[in-house]
């Protein structure tokens, strides 16, 4: 199963995302809908409503007065805290039942309208985020019957737009027409998310060609955005997630490939992750069980690695094992090609030399037999220690 989370503001136009990828066969779990399933009359969501903000907010036939509770709980950052601390639970809750009740073949989209808020994204292996310009979303929202103060004070409670492009995999800009946004998202459920969920279901890596790309400003949000993930599928049993290799670089070319190293207590530990890692995108490659040692102690440059499923951000996961060199070595590696910009240049040309070999990865070997010297030269003399 692939789950999508799909948000958006207030006004952006998620709903007409979440109805396209329906039509397009995705299983849609409408976190609005749960929302009012919760605080129906004799749920415990609703009392702890009134609770919290008064029986006023009903009406006289016991249902939630909707825009009464909006002006009490919109009205500060703790009230509306408070709203979230009740409703956010309860969502979840229902929401896990629903989706246990899915096909494992399904793809299943999640309509999260406060996803950001509730900090929900490092569980889905995609994100979807729904924009319009706040002014456009203002004018929608009157459209549709609400008062503007109200409107701009739904807005402002929301997640900014610099938090939701933090989490987004995927941009989706609603500047222009309906049919113009229906016609983004069907491209995105084809070339996208079909072959992702493909993927995840036959445990297989979307490849990327060895083609060096100039260095790219984004790469970091990226990054990150995998690291999280990543911290989130495996739990407390990754001691530390780290973006690693020529992407974490800044300046540098490199292949359009995320490098991030998971460092685990143990192989077995490792091992034990390959279910949980699948599901977050990241399924097995099995034929890699070892890094070129570059030491007697074979043994000690054993890892696993994963690479993404999705075909819109290739990556590669690196497990490792705590104080193994090859573990040391790519924290290492990182840092001295920042520190050293005649290394960073050495290392670009081997690359480039290598981008037309058969195999890109064994065609640079001989030149890391000196570099893995030179970097422990350089780590000794400024008493190099793993950052973090």
């Amino acid at each position: 199963m692939l789950r999508i989370g799909l948000t958006g503001g207030i006004g952006a136009g998620k709903s007409t995302v979440s109805a396209t990828f329906a039509e397009c066969g995705g299983v849609v779990v409408d976190g609005d809908v749960i929302a009012r399933e919760v605080v129906e009359p004799g749920t415990e969501g609703l009392a702890a409503l009134v609770d919290a903000f008064g029986d006023d907010i009903l009406l006289a036939d016991g249902t939630l007065n909707r825009p009464a509770l909006a002006a009490k709980a919109f009205s500060s950052e703790e009230r509306t805290a408070r709203l979230n601390g009740i409703v956010h639970p309860l969502v979840a809750r229902r929401r896990a039942e629903v989706i246990a009740a899915v096909s494992e073949d399904e793809v299943v989209v999640e309509d999260i309208p406060l996803l950001v808020e509730s900090h929900m994204a490092p569980l889905f292996p995609l994100v979807v985020v729904v924009h319009a310009d706040p002014e456009m979303r203002v004018k929608r929202l009157i459209k549709r019957g609400m008062e503007e103060a109200d409107a701009r004070a739904r807005i402002a409670a929301q997640a900014t737009d610099e938090q939701r492009r933090r989490v987004a995999d995927v941009w989706l800009e609603n500047s222009g027409t309906e049919g113009e946004l229906i016609e983004r998202a069907r491209d995105l459920w084809y070339q996208r998310v079909l072959p992702f969920a493909h993927n995840v279901r036959l445990r297989q890596v979307a490849r990327a060609p060895a083609q060096l790309v100039p260095y790219d400003p984004s790469w970091p949000d990226q990054a990150h955005r995998i690291v999280e993930r990543l911290k989130t599928a495996c739990g407390p049993r990754a001691l530390r997630v780290d973006h690693i290799g020529s992407t974490a670089v800044p300046g540098m070319d490199a292949k359009d490939v995320i490098d991030v190293q998971v460092t685990v207590p143990s192989l077995d530990v490792a091992d034990d992750l390959q279910d949980a890692l699948t599901t977050a995108g990241y399924p097995r490659i099995h034929g890699i069980t070892s890094d070129v040692p570059h030491s007697d102690d074979l043994a000690s440059w054993q890892k696993r690695i994963h690479g993404a499923a999705d075909p819109g951000r290739p990556a590669n996961v690196h497990l490792r094992v705590d104080n193994w060199p090859n573990q040391r070595f790519a924290l290492l590696f990182t840092d001295w090609l920042k520190a050293n910009p005649v290394a960073r240049g050495d290392y670009l040309a081997a690359k480039r030399l290598a981008q037309h070999a058969p195999q890109y990865a064994e065609a640079k070997e001989p030149w890391f037999l000196d570099a893995y010297r030179r970097a422990w030269e350089w780590a000794t003399s400024v008493n190099w220690a793993p950052s973090g």
